[in-house]
């Protein structure tokens, strides 16, 4: 797999309260592409920040239906991947990719 191919897996690292308390856990999470299989989420991280990865979990949030001005609109489905580490591997999502 390519570089390109890497960063269309990996879309962005999920930055908030939930995210940074499973990092004590050694865990990482990540917004990733909705077609992304575990094996492919899990290539991408180790050739991205040269870590090694225990196991991927993923998830599927169904768009949900909100009321813009008015308007319903459909929200987009998101996936993304909790990524846990080996033991003394570590990624700071703080700084860019």
């Amino acid at each position: 797999m390519n570089k390109i191919k890497v960063y269309d897996v990996i879309l962005s690292p999920v930055i908030s309260e939930k995210s940074t308390l499973v990092s004590e856990a050694n865990q990482v999470i990540f917004n990733v592409a909705p077609t992304a299989n575990k094996a492919e989420i899990k290539f991408a991280i180790e050739s991205l920040f040269n870590v090694k990865v225990k196991a991927v979990n993923t998830l599927v949030r169904k768009g949900k239906l909100k009321t813009f001005r008015g308007r319903r609109a459909l929200q987009s489905d998101s996936k993304k991947a909790v990524v846990t580490l080996e033991d003394g591997h570590t990624i700071d999502v703080t700084t860019g990719l």
